[in-house]
């Protein structure tokens, strides 16, 4: 039974630097594995239901008010209404956190803002929310300073449960300790997989000492990246890894009837491979993010659009209502590479490690980075031959091109620190 609302329809990541005794305190994320017990993971189904149902009502109102009455309906005239419909269904939602129904409201208010800051900004496509199907809302937030939640609910050497009303005390898997001040408890389901989330204040910076090296990257599809001293780290291609199992699952998928046992079984497979490849691909974003912070003080990267780059080409119209060829399946292969490779995920990971350890991440214009010559700075198209090499035609200048872009790139980036100095 869906949620009612009851009257009528008319009406770049958060940090926080502290100085206390010369420490330097962020925002941390922790990430753990659940292990509910069989009635554990039942609640938390329901309960992920509940707060479906919940977004999509408050979603309908929105919609409602404003078709009807060009009214704009705020989270806080949602938020007041919650108490009257936990009382109208108290074995419903009047079983669960308040507190995790507000944060619910505030995810629909915060997609309605950003909705309206892409109008403000001109997009062609500002994309309107939508309501959540069954499948598409994996996620429940509680505020840890309110009743609902609390981290660390049962203290115990050996085991740390987190307690969440209407479901219990559930074991975590914790396999590392957690700093700082937790703020909120988010429970997130991944395939057939639930993990806690504890984002936390305060937590103490670990600056490592400095190197003196410097460094520029050139992020590419045939290695994943190359630096300016000519190291080149491979690309894992996880996703093509997996290619063939994942279409046979796949296919397997489409062939099973919708609402039979073994259709939902084939959905958990699907599931299950994009949770491997998805840790896969974080697994050595991670590592490698971690190695180039800990070797260098002061890292540059192109400032990457890659929404931009991994766009569809336009088609090419003729008058007799044909269309002319705009390699679109070459484009289509170039697009599956760049999003196998994992660009942005890397940069953002890469930029709060380099934060932490207190070292300096500079991101450039990446026009002509691989048409420059890093020997005489003459560009031209024609100077990079091939995808792997780099010839001047005017000192005849020969080095790998990644190799040449890199060092492009860092010379950019010392030029914009040089500039932000003076």
């Amino acid at each position: 039974m869906g949620v009612r609302w009851p009257g009528d329809v008319t009406s770049v990541r958060a940090v926080t630097r502290t100085d206390h005794e010369n420490l330097v305190q962020v925002r941390r994320a922790y990430k753990f594995l659940l292990r509910p017990t069989a009635h554990q993971w039942a609640a938390m189904e329901a309960c992920l239901e509940d707060h479906r149902q919940l977004y999509n009502a408050a979603l309908e109102e929105r919609r409602e008010a404003w078709q009807m009455c060009k009214a704009p309906v705020s989270y806080y005239r949602q938020s007041i209404q919650l108490p009257e419909i936990r009382e109208a269904d108290p074995g419903g939602q009047g079983r669960w956190s308040a507190g995790s129904q507000q944060q619910t409201l505030r995810r629909l208010d915060k997609a309605f803002a950003a909705f309206f800051r892409r109008i403000r900004a001109g997009e062609k496509k500002p994309g309107y929310p939508r309501f959540k199907g069954c499948g598409w809302f994996d996620t429940i937030e509680w505020p840890a300073v309110k009743n609902g939640a609390r981290w660390d609910s049962v203290p115990h050497p050996a085991v740390t449960r987190v307690y969440l009303l209407g479901i219990g005390h559930v074991r975590v898997h914790q396999h590392r300790p957690v700093q700082g001040r937790v703020k909120t408890i988010t429970v997130k389901r991944e395939g057939g997989r639930w993990y806690v989330v504890l984002s936390c204040d305060d937590v103490p910076a670990k600056p490592l000492p400095a190197t003196g090296a410097i460094v520029g990257i050139d992020m590419g599809v045939a290695s994943f990246l190359t630096t300016s001293d000519g190291t080149h780290v491979p690309n894992p291609r996880p996703m093509t890894a997996t290619a063939a199992r994942l279409a046979e699952a796949q296919q397997s998928l489409a062939r099973k009837k919708r609402g039979s046992n073994r259709r939902r079984k084939a959905v958990r497979k699907v599931a299950a491979l994009h949770a491997n490849v998805h840790r896969s691909r974080l697994d050595h974003v991670h590592k490698t993010a971690l190695a180039l912070v800990r070797d260098h003080d002061v890292i540059v990267h192109e400032d990457l659009r890659i929404t931009n780059m991994t766009k569809r080409p336009r088609p090419r119209p003729v008058g007799d209502g044909s269309f002319e060829p705009n390699g679109a399946a070459r484009k289509g292969g170039l697009n599956r590479s760049i999003n196998d490779a994992g660009w942005g995920v890397f940069l953002s990971v890469l930029a709060h490690k380099a934060e932490s350890a207190s070292r300096i991440v500079l991101a450039v214009n990446p026009r002509h980075t691989s048409q420059r010559c890093a020997e005489c700075g003459y560009v031209a198209a024609e100077n990079r031959v091939t995808q792997a090499e780099f010839h001047c035609l005017a000192c005849s200048h020969e080095a790998h091109a990644d190799v040449n872009a890199a060092q492009n790139i860092l010379r950019a980036g010392l030029a914009l620190r040089a500039a932000k100095a003076a």
